[in-house]
């Protein structure tokens, strides 16, 4: 996020070997290259589902692409769920032409019905010496058709109310997918995706937005504590620190997992003391709450956090206020004795008071 510093160099060495043990995962099993691909096999292998990683490994040797589709559907991974939304749409195509064919059935009975009834009319009209046997029978004709007819509407309404049905599951299921693609599956927080589309939304009117202030927060050392412990007691970390960002924020703020170690706040009507004393707040909540243990039970402190400030007011885009909060930051990062920093407009890089 514009800085680099041992802990970020550690995440990207880490990230390259990640990569590399997924694509050697993947071509052992003669798995197709494919995006969602390495999502799966990557949270099979570095994930916290032991249940998916069970299931990865449970593959045989050249496994078809819908098991692994199903695979990543039942976990809801983000590069699967494109694929509830494109069966959705099956699913409603499928369901309208059964609905149209029953209906359609129901049209010919119904107009079969009717030429029955005419023509037995006019038989009746015509044919003064029509005896009561035939007038009998005649009745007894439409009669019967007119019980098919009923049971073909029946089917029709049935077929039709079974299709909503369906279409409607198949809708709850493309908005639980979408759901999920705006979701971090660690943390439960909003992801990268969903903090850009709020931020962008921002700026839809075409006016500039005031009183919006953008913090940008990173765990200090994280890197070193996914080297030196392993990336499931970051992992730990990561679920408690979202735990207590949640409980530090109000109703109508937001909070998203942007990074590896980084989050990102979005508050409405505020100025820069403001936003100050809601960063000093979220840094002390943070400072005294995420504390970290080893394996073993032994306490090896708190964790700090970083963290960097623009407000709305001086920023021409989301992409500019973006920008502005990752200077604050990287000014943050620079002095651990300061760790909270807000942009200073017109001069990049410096501290404001």
């Amino acid at each position: 996020m514009g800085h680099r510093n041992e802990g970020t160099a550690s995440a990207e060495n880490e990230a390259t070997d990640r990569l590399q043990r997924v694509t050697q995962a993947m071509a052992r099993l003669k798995v197709d290259a494919l995006p969602r691909n390495y999502e799966l096999f990557h949270e099979a292998l570095f994930g916290h589902d032991p249940a998916l990683a069970r299931d990865v490994a449970s593959l045989a040797a050249s496994p078809p692409q819908h098991a692994l589709d199903r695979i990543g559907l039942a976990y809801r991974l983000t590069g699967h769920c494109g694929l509830i939304e494109e069966k959705s749409c099956v699913e409603a195509a499928r369901v309208l032409s059964g609905a149209a064919d029953e209906m359609a059935a129901a049209i010919r009975e119904k107009q079969a019905f009717v030429k029955a009834m005419e023509t037995i009319l006019h038989s009746v009209r015509e044919d003064r010496d029509c005896s009561v046997e035939d007038l009998l029978a005649d009745i007894d004709f439409l009669q019967s058709s007119a019980a098919e007819l009923l049971r073909s509407e029946s089917r029709a309404e049935q077929a039709l109310k079974a299709g909503l049905d369906r279409l409607d599951a198949a809708e709850r299921a493309a908005r639980a997918a979408k759901a999920e693609i705006l979701r971090d599956r660690l943390t439960g927080l909003p992801n990268r995706i969903a903090f850009a589309n709020r931020i962008e939304s921002l700026y839809e009117s075409g006016e500039l937005p005031h009183g919006v202030a953008l913090l940008i927060a990173d765990i200090d050392g994280f890197g070193a504590v996914n080297r030196d412990y392993g990336t499931e007691s970051g992992n730990r970390i990561l679920k408690r620190l979202a735990a207590i960002l949640r409980k530090s924020i109000k109703k109508n703020d937001f909070v998203a997992r942007i990074g590896a170690d980084e989050f990102a706040f979005l508050f409405a009507e505020v100025d820069i003391a403001a936003a100050r004393a809601i960063a000093g707040r979220i840094h002390d909540s943070v400072e005294n709450g995420l504390v970290f243990a080893t394996a073993a039970g032994e306490d090896n402190g708190a964790l700090g956090l970083s963290i960097g400030i623009a407000l709305s007011d001086g920023a021409e885009s989301a992409q500019h206020l973006v920008s502005q909060a990752e200077q604050a930051l990287t000014v943050a990062k620079a002095d651990p004795r300061a760790p909270i920093a807000c942009f200073a407009p017109g001069v990049s890089g410096r501290r404001a008071a």
